[in-house]
C-alpha cells in the first residue's frame, strides 16, 4: 500500500516510510516521525479489487513501532488486515518484524481468520546504495483443512540515488507458488516539494505513474498504473505527520 510506492511500481523494499508497515517492516526503523497516513486504491473496471489501508507510526528511542488496517474486497468476498510492526536500526541495518491477523470473509463460507509472521531489512551499504529484503507469511498457516496456506512471498531489492534529486530502485519477488516478478521504479524531485514517479513490472507487466507534493507537516501522493490483466488502478494517499523523533 501506499501511492508513493505504487508509483514506482511497487519498488517497496528499499523505501523508508509510514507505510513500510505494509512493506518491508524493516524500514520503519528510520521513520522519524510519529504519522498517521490513509490511501484508498481503486480499479475502475473492477470495484470488487478496490483496497483501502490506516496506518500510524510512533517512533521512541529504542525504535519504531507501527500499527495498520487494511480492508480489501466487496460484501461478497473481503480480506481484512489488522498488523503490528517494529524496526530499530543497529549501524548501517534496519531491521523489523510485524505481526498480521487475517480475516477472510466469504458469502455461503463464512469466516476465517489467520495469524502470520513477516520480517523484513534494509542496510545502507555506502551513502548512495542501501539493498532491503523482506519476507511475508513467513509460517504459512493453514486457510483451509485440505492444505491451502496463506501464500509466502520473498522479496530482495537495491536502492540507488545517484543524487539528492533521484532515487532508482530494482526488486525481485518470488511468490513460493508462481514465477518471480521483477519491479523497477525511478522517483525524481523536480522542485523541493514536489516529486515525479514512474515504472514498470515484467511478469505480469504493468508500467506505472505518479505524482507526490510535499507541504509542511504533510505528503500528497497520488499514482496510476495499467495492468494488462486488471486494467487501470488509481490510488491517493494522505500522510500527517507530528514531530520528530528526537526531542
Amino acid at each position: 500500500m501506499g501511492a508513493r510506492a505504487h508509483g514506482v511500481g511497487y519498488t517497496s523494499s528499499c523505501l523508508q516510510d509510514e507505510w513500510s508497515i505494509f512493506n518491508n517492516v524493516g524500514g520503519l526503523g528510520r521513520v522519524e516521525k510519529t504519522s498517521a497516513a490513509f490511501s484508498y486504491s481503486s480499479y475502475p473496471g473492477l470495484k470488487a479489487f478496490n483496497r483501502m489501508a490506516f496506518v500510524i507510526t510512533l517512533p521512541s528511542k529504542i525504535g519504531t513501532a507501527g500499527v495498520g488496517v487494511f480492508k480489501f474486497g466487496d460484501d461478497l468476498y473481503n480480506e481484512q488486515i489488522l498488523t503490528a510492526g517494529f524496526s530499530n536500526t543497529f549501524g548501517i541495518a534496519s531491521l523489523g518484524v510485524k505481526v498480521n491477523y487475517i480475516q477472510y470473509t466469504a458469502e455461503g463460507f463464512g469466516r476465517k481468520g489467520v495469524t502470520s509472521f513477516s520480517f523484513g531489512g534494509i542496510a545502507r551499504l555506502a551513502e548512495q546504495f542501501s539493498i532491503g529484503a523482506h519476507i511475508t507469511n513467513v509460517l504459512q498457516p493453514a486457510l483451509t483443512e485440505d492444505g491451502e496456506h496463506l501464500p509466502t512471498r520473498i522479496t530482495a531489492g537495491i536502492g540507488f540515488t545517484p543524487s539528492e534529486k533521484i532515487l532508482i530502485t530494482t526488486e525481485l519477488e518470488k511468490d513460493l507458488d508462481y514465477p518471480f516478478i521483477w519491479k523497477t521504479g525511478v522517483e525524481y524531485k523536480i522542485y523541493k516539494k514536489i516529486s515525479l514517479r514512474t515504472g514498470f513490472n515484467v511478469r505480469p507487466d504493468a508500467g506505472f505513474f505518479g505524482l507526490g507534493f510535499t507541504p509542511p507537516n504533510f505528503q500528497l501522493d497520488y499514482a496510476y498504473s495499467f495492468h494488462v490483466d486488471l486494467g487501470a488502478q488509481h490510488q491517493a494517499t494522505v500522510s500527517y505527520r507530528f514531530k520528530s523523533k528526537k526531542s
